[in-house]
């Protein structure tokens, strides 16, 4: 038999065990697993001070809120989801209200909890409230440039109503003296929530900072585009309530000879740590690079919920699939969504990867860890009319 005829028999083989899986509810394999990268190319610089003068200005202009506070005045209605996601080992979900369920201007990227920042102790509640995070950015108009970001913060608790609430995400900006704020315009592609602190994805830049327990007060007298200070006491934000101030920037860097693209995060508790992913094309794209993408973890300081001042990479892999929105990583596990392909796909070093169908325009991944019960993944969808934000066992996702 020729080497062609053998090859082609190989082949042919597997196509038939991949659709017999797929048949029997079972993942098929993946073609290609991730590749491991030196770590120590990868480096961050943390600066957690960086507003400091400026963010106690304006809290003794503005007055802060608590999370507590913030979620007694939510304002927008969850609803439960009316799509059917046909996703094995589903478990529960919501979708937003209709302003946000159709808007052509704000669209859901980043997804993060209440159980990233405390665990899940006390039902993984963060100052009274079992909490779904989820980042979004604003473009100028439909189709228009992007021109700011927030978070909505979820309550997700028997004990509290079904709502939510937006909160602007703003840069301080002026002096100590005039305080003031401005839009940050980044897609906030990812988002972690690990104790007080909120990392959100600069997609050039590596990360910027917020701290949950800073949160500070506006007028809602305002129009909808006029934003920052208007005289001492009086400050707009396109009439949100509520604002959360940058602390700070973490700051990417590498000697690899291209630089990360932060497109999607995720906190891993079991190793604490934030990893990363890159969205990439195969080829033709010109928003977003052509090459294979790259996943890298940034342990944080031990015993801390920061980084320290520099800190190097303790693993990186050179992935095979693109357009990738999502990644998670809990015991050596990693998962992969990728919006391209609808896949979501599952890895660990110990075996081949599995691709399992998921949903249309998939977005980031949190990991739930639910103390007594079956842990959960977390994710959502961007597409206009069918913002679901949704969670499923991980066991029906590990291979």
């Amino acid at each position: 038999m020729s080497i062609h005829a053998r090859l082609l028999r190989a082949t042919t083989a597997l196509m038939l065990c991949v659709s017999a899986a797929m048949v029997a509810g079972r993942p098929a394999l993946a073609a290609a697993a991730p590749t491991s990268l030196p770590a120590g190319q990868f480096t961050l610089t943390a600066d957690y001070d960086q507003f400091s003068a400026l963010n106690t200005a304006l809290a003794a202009r503005l007055g802060t809120a608590t999370v507590s506070d913030v979620m007694e005045n939510a304002n927008h209605s969850r609803w439960a989801i009316t799509d059917s996601l046909n996703l094995p080992g589903y478990s529960t979900g919501f979708r937003f209200d209709d302003e946000d369920r159709n808007s052509c201007t704000s669209f859901p990227q980043g997804i993060t909890t209440s159980r990233d920042a405390v665990g899940s102790p006390n039902g993984g509640r963060y100052d009274g409230h079992q909490l779904i995070l989820v980042s979004w950015y604003t473009m100028r108009g439909c189709g228009g440039s992007t021109s700011r970001s927030r978070i909505t913060l979820v309550d997700w608790d028997a004990t509290h109503p079904k709502r939510y609430r937006k909160i602007l995400l703003v840069e301080p900006t002026g002096t100590a003296s005039v305080p003031n704020f401005t839009d940050i315009p980044i897609h906030a592609g990812g988002v972690s929530w690990y104790g007080d602190h909120l990392y959100v994805a600069d997609t050039v830049r590596g990360m910027r900072v917020f701290d949950m327990t800073r949160i500070l007060k506006t007028s809602t007298a305002g129009t909808a585009d006029q934003i920052g200070r208007q005289n001492d006491t009086t400050y707009y934000a396109h009439n949100y309530a509520y604002v959360l101030p940058q602390v700070g920037t973490i700051t990417a860097a590498t000697t690899s000879g291209t630089a990360l693209v932060w497109s999607t995060i995720s906190l891993d508790r079991a190793d604490p740590s934030i990893v990363m992913a890159e969205y990439t094309c195969t080829s033709g794209c010109t928003r977003y690079p052509n090459r294979a993408p790259r996943a890298v973890r940034f342990p944080f300081d031990p015993n801390l919920t920061t980084f320290a001042a520099g800190t190097t990479a303790t693993e990186a892999l050179r992935l095979p699939w693109r357009r990738l929105n999502g990644v998670a990583a809990h015991d050596h596990r990693w998962w992969f969504n990728s919006s391209g392909d609808k896949k979501l796909y599952y890895w660990t070093p110990a075996r081949a990867p599995s691709a399992y169908n998921w949903v249309t325009g998939g977005e980031s991944i949190s990991y739930w860890d639910n103390g007594t019960r079956p842990d959960l993944l977390w994710s959502l969808q961007e597409p206009m009319g069918h913002r679901n934000v949704f969670a499923v066992q991980e066991a029906a996702y590990d291979g």
